[in-house]
């Protein structure tokens, strides 16, 4: 803490270290990986100088028991996505300790949560007044539109938040609720881990020229859908199928 000026503090289990004193802005998105297999004696004086060799740490939660002693596994949250994929390459399978190697992977950083059995009448900011009544942290809801009828919605929504803890917390929250089921607007409502957006690598996006469009109106035209597109980049053809 001396060297770095990093706060550090613990709340039921996870030791965070972080954020930088001088952040400002939202937490990193898409830059966390998760590190298991770590000794159980290992704490932040070696793990911090060893992920900061690969980029600058926004945020590193170790996993405490109340012994004292970690739980094997920690959290690392890079300031910038390319620090956290260098992380993964140069400390998967790295022997911290001898004969002893911790494993990194990148880690969902789930931040959405799927509510079901909505009343296909209500519309998106009443859905979003009412999420950020019961739980915190919530920057967006997106609802999809009926396809039959554009005035309702499909009977659900994904409800976004600011940090993975924030919807971890808010999904908690919703389920302890059980056995009297989470209801709004008088309809019993379901909540889970939305599933993951795909993190693509930029190479490969760079490669890809064929872009795929769905629920479009039976009589669009070809031409109609070209205009469109044009207006955000070069358009080469469009087939409609």
């Amino acid at each position: 803490m001396n060297r770095t000026g990093y706060p550090i503090s613990q709340t039921n289990g996870p030791r965070k270290f972080g954020p930088p004193p001088d952040w400002k802005g939202a937490t990193p998105k898409g830059a966390e990986v998760f590190v298991g297999k770590i000794p159980r004696d290992v704490y932040e004086d070696e793990l911090v100088p060893l992920f900061s060799r690969h980029g600058r740490i926004y945020e590193m939660r170790l996993m405490m028991d109340f012994n004292g002693n970690n739980r094997g596994y920690a959290f690392v949250v890079f300031t910038c996505k390319k620090d956290a994929q260098n992380a993964v390459r140069m400390l998967n399978n790295y022997e911290v300790r001898r004969g002893k190697n911790i494993g990194v992977c990148p880690s969902v950083d789930n931040c959405r949560l799927f509510v079901g059995g909505i009343p296909k009448t209500v519309v998106r900011d009443q859905i979003l007044t009412e999420m950020q009544k019961i739980t915190e942290g919530v920057q967006n809801v997106i609802v999809y539109p009926s396809a039959n009828d554009k005035s309702k919605n499909r009977g659900f929504a994904f409800v976004e938040y600011d940090s993975h803890r924030s919807a971890a917390m808010a999904r908690r929250k919703l389920l302890r609720q059980i056995p009297q089921p989470f209801t709004l607007w008088g309809h019993t409502i379901a909540v889970d881990w939305a599933e993951p957006e795909l993190e693509v690598d930029e190479d490969i996006m760079q490669q890809v020229k064929v872009l795929y469009v769905r629920n479009l109106h039976i009589d669009t035209q070809e031409s109609t859908i070209a205009e469109v597109f044009q207006n955000i980049a070069p358009v080469e053809r469009v087939k409609k199928i």
